[in-house]
């Protein structure tokens, strides 16, 4: 099976270990993502400007790219470009009159765009295609003995017409932790905004703010956070620096991707998950759960 894949930028250069470790392991599982030619940044950000039309070609190019390569779906791994794509996508579908200027709006060479394609997120293809059930029988180690907390943050789930599952008491991340062997632990942070592009504006609040969410999922005995999201791979890994430095009490925790868990417990090779590139270094979580070599 192949299907059309939406990298984005990040997962060009801080996010690899995302990458890498889900290409590996959808091959592993029988399915080959192949990435879009010509691809374009998605926008980094849905507008919620009404009259910010302009601020849809970038998605709306990238559909293009899919209807040239004679498909009919694409998948993100990314939950904010698969955000800005479902929601730009959404948009078009049920207003003629702006898919009408988009498309005028595009290259000449560009073909129309009339709705054809449907955005799909990684973990909806290991759902919904390859099933739970069926990933369960492909792992050769499960990762017993592993206590996850998964975060969603908001993009994934809101608004409810393209979240991927409850925004309220979404289960789709702890049913992937449960295939691989993992234990998920529940805490009401995971669907809590992680600061997003306060980021850039206003650090302290983001330190702020990454500290409740991993100090809560720690204090419900959680070993490592599992995400699908650069800004807030950045924001919960990275950030944790500048949170022990407000927080001298703070205990460091790993955060992965979720293809990262999956690349481990179907046996791949380490290399795939880049876990050099994780902020907190994940492996001596790892060694002492004899995952991975060592001691």
């Amino acid at each position: 099976m192949k299907i059309s894949y939406f990298p984005g930028c990040t997962l060009k250069t801080m996010a690899k270990n995302f990458e890498d470790s889900a290409i590996a392991s959808l091959s592993f599982l029988g399915i080959e993502m192949v990435e879009l030619p010509r691809w374009n940044c998605c926008g980094t950000v849905y507008s919620l400007t009404s009259d910010d039309l302009i601020h849809q070609v970038a998605p709306i190019r990238n559909l293009i790219r899919v209807k040239e390569a004679r498909d009919t779906r694409v998948v993100a791994l990314c939950s904010m470009c698969y955000h800005t794509l479902k929601r730009a996508n959404k948009l078009v579908k049920e207003d003629q009159e702006k898919l009408d200027k988009l498309n005028n709006l595009m290259y000449r060479e560009d073909v129309k765009y009339n709705g054809e394609v449907e955005v799909l997120h990684l973990l909806e293809i290991l759902k919904n295609e390859v099933g739970f059930n069926q990933v369960s029988k492909k792992v050769k180690m499960p990762l017993k003995g592993l206590k996850v907390a998964p975060y969603y943050g908001c993009l994934l789930l809101r608004p409810p017409e393209v979240g991927l599952d409850d925004p309220e008491s979404p289960t789709i991340l702890k049913d992937f932790l449960e295939s691989v062997g993992a234990e998920a632990i529940d805490y009401p942070y995971e669907t809590e905004c992680c600061g997003s592009y306060h980021t850039v504006v206003n650090v302290n609040l983001v330190v702020e703010r990454a500290h409740d969410i991993l100090s809560f999922a720690i204090s419900q005995k959680a070993e490592a956070i599992v995400l699908s999201c650069p800004l807030c791979g950045f924001n919960l890994d990275h950030r944790q620096k500048e949170i022990k430095e407000k927080f001298p009490d703070f205990k460091s925790i790993p955060v992965f991707y979720f293809t990262q868990l999956l690349a481990l417990s179907l046996g791949l090779d380490e290399k795939v998950c880049r876990f050099e590139l994780n902020f907190i270094d994940p492996r001596p979580l790892l060694k002492s759960k004899h995952f991975i070599g060592g001691v």
